[in-house]
């Protein structure tokens, strides 16, 4: 194999592949490395752990086809290190030489007949918009779990509803909910769980592009992005019932500026230093005030301009749950709907939308 190309062309074509490079212990050495095939004009890179697979084509000079496997942090550290934008790579047995001007370096292979054979994407495709896609992306993923213990909740649920696209999800400390009415992905009643790994590092590739398309197999998904496609093995198992977590009706209603309260939050969680301080908002007819306390530190209030309907109230949450939710709510203003101190309170935007973020309240004494 041997091909020239731009330096920062193949910088960024490494780095898209590496991220899915497998990085933990016991797994095969060979997906330690990025594998590399040309073809004529087109080089593809492939990172894979097996869970999540990222490809991405580019054009290069081809001189001469073939397959290898380059040890994937030694090889984009080196490209991205080289002064000359100008690089050449040439493989012959087991080494890569890579060249730039004056400088010029040998890299040893993975053997590339170990690398494993990954799974096809489905041949039916649908075309989502891009920006709205990743707009629900931003909104829901980070409510997922990062716990590998309870694997189901690590996972998106992307489900058909109401003739759209619902994602859904949860930690069981928070729920996120956003629907794309019209977008028209799976079977009515079907769902699938996917990574929120996998959906962190597609929304990274979304950028500015103008689609995605989705195939969705019997055990895998995959998303097209330009000349980068993801693929990513489903999760298998039951979603919870989070629509028994969202609470049937609210006897209070608080509305207040969206950015102002985002503001206020991070001024006063300044206080909540501990990790199991929650910031408390009290609601009443005078509007919201935030406190934290902190036992040996100190204390934060603030009051802020806000309309309440209810009984008077005050709730304690984290404030780093709190901050995720009305962060990503879109609109000026947002409610916040409750029914007491204990129960899940609720987060829409100010004007009928088509997200919901629900929190569960920390007890305080």
């Amino acid at each position: 194999m041997k091909f020239r190309c731009e330096r920062d062309t193949l910088v960024e074509a490494l780095a898209s592949a590496g991220r899915a490079v497998a990085n933990r212990g016991g797994a095969l050495p060979v997906l330690s490395g990025v594998r590399a095939e040309l073809s004529g004009d087109r080089l593809r890179l492939t990172g894979s752990d097996l869970e999540l697979t990222i490809e991405i084509e580019i054009t290069v000079a081809g001189e001469r086809d073939g397959v290898a496997v380059l040890p994937a942090k030694i090889s984009s550290d080196l490209v991205r290190s080289l002064g000359d934008p100008r690089v050449e790579v040439s493989v012959e047995g087991d080494e890569a030489r890579i060249t730039a001007g004056r400088f010029e370096s040998s890299l040893r292979l993975l053997p590339a007949d170990e690398f494993p054979r990954l799974a096809m994407p489905a041949d039916e495709a649908v075309t989502l918009a891009a920006k709205d896609f990743a707009g629900a992306l931003r909104q829901v993923v980070p409510a997922a779990s990062a716990d590998d213990a309870r694997p189901i909740l690590t996972g998106v649920l992307l489900a058909a509803e109401a003739g759209g696209l619902r994602l859904v999800a949860t930690d069981s400390y928070r729920l996120a909910v956003r629907d794309l009415p019209g977008t028209s992905v799976l079977a009515e009643g079907q769902s699938v769980l996917v990574p929120s790994r996998a959906l962190r590092e597609l929304e990274r590739l979304l950028g500015s592009a103008e689609e995605v398309t989705l195939r969705l197999g019997e055990r895998e998904a995959a998303f097209e992005v330009g000349d980068v496609r993801l693929t990513t093995r489903l999760i298998e198992g039951e979603f919870p019932n989070y629509r028994g977590l969202i609470p049937a009706s609210h006897p209070n209603r608080l509305t207040v500026g969206r950015e102002a309260l985002v503001e206020a939050v991070k001024r006063v969680k300044l206080m909540a230093r501990e990790l199991n301080t929650p910031v408390r908002l009290a609601m009443g007819p005078d509007g919201l005030e935030l406190v934290a306390i902190t036992q040996d530190v100190g204390q934060a209030h603030e009051q802020l301009d806000a309309t309440y309907e209810g009984t008077e109230l005050t709730v304690a949450f984290n404030p780093e749950y709190l901050l995720s939710g009305v962060e990503v709510t879109p609109g000026d203003e947002i409610h916040l709907d409750t029914v007491d101190a204990q129960k899940p309170a609720v987060i829409r935007a100010g004007e009928a939308g088509e997200f919901l973020y629900l929190l569960m309240p920390v007890r305080v004494s």
